[in-house]
């Protein structure tokens, strides 16, 4: 029998929610303003700032090379997290909590610091500001996102299942297409929607890495909003939040965000 929560928790719970949704509310609202300032469109309502942001081509091969950035260094990470991931949780090896420390370490650097040593990096290899460059910068970046989901999801992975697909002849091969990854892939599509989320929202690090040519959207925001405050940005925000809740729903519809955000196998 459920217990109803009291009064004062369920206050406290919804003026939570409120102070965590009233900034996003009034990015909403600026952004439909019909004012060459920002304002709140009281007064008149217009989808100004949208039509601008389609006749801004810098914004649009930006938001572009943001997502395809995204969706090549989340890939490159869950490629690399997997095995290892599954290396880490199962097996018992020398070097095993180095390497696990090795893989996690951009959690901990300040992404100013790795910024620039990757800046220094490229520039020795005569590559600052190439496409490859920056991916491998974002990948690395990335990279601890998926493995901490990996690594959760394959520890709660029961064993004796593969032991005996192993023990009716399956090949190592099948038994993990078969039957290791289905059973973790919630956390392994959980670490791949934080690599991508991550990566595309990633601004420190790329401030230093990126040139003109491969300039993400983060980048072009910071630098647009370091020239003028208008609502352009309040647009482009929005626009950002309904592709987030849109992702949500649907990585909630397959998977259920409570399985894929915590690795859980079941």
């Amino acid at each position: 029998m459920s217990r109803r929560a009291p009064l004062p928790l369920l206050i406290f719970h919804w003026l939570f929610a409120a102070f965590m949704l009233a900034p996003l509310v009034i990015v909403i609202f600026v952004s439909f303003t019909d004012k060459g300032y920002i304002s709140m469109p009281f007064d008149g309502a217009s989808f100004r700032w949208y039509a601008a942001i389609l006749r801004d081509d810098s914004f649009m091969s930006a938001f572009y090379r943001s997502v395809s950035l995204g969706i090549a260094a989340a890939t490159i990470a869950t490629l690399l997290a997997v095995p290892a991931g599954m290396a880490i949780a199962w097996h018992r090896f020398p070097g095993r909590e180095a390497m696990l420390g090795l893989l996690l370490s951009p959690l901990m650097v300040p992404h100013v610091v790795l910024g620039i040593a990757i800046l220094r990096l490229l520039s020795l290899l005569d590559s600052p500001g190439s496409a490859w460059g920056l991916t491998a910068a974002h990948t690395v970046v990335v990279l601890p996102y998926v493995l901490r989901l990996v690594v959760a999801a394959a520890t709660g992975f029961d064993r004796t299942i593969a032991q005996a697909a192993e023990a009716l002849g399956a090949s190592p091969w099948t038994v993990f297409r078969r039957v290791e990854l289905p059973l973790i892939i919630p956390g392994v599509a959980g670490g791949w929607l934080l690599a991508f989320i991550n990566s595309f929202d990633e601004l420190t690090m790329s401030i230093f890495v990126a040139s003109a040519g491969t300039e993400t959207l983060p980048v072009k925001m910071y630098n647009h909003i370091a020239n003028t405050i208008d609502p352009l940005l309040a647009s482009v925000s929005t626009i950002l939040i309904l592709l987030t809740l849109i992702l949500m729903l649907v990585l909630d519809r397959f998977y259920g965000l409570d399985r894929v955000l915590a690795g859980k196998t079941s």
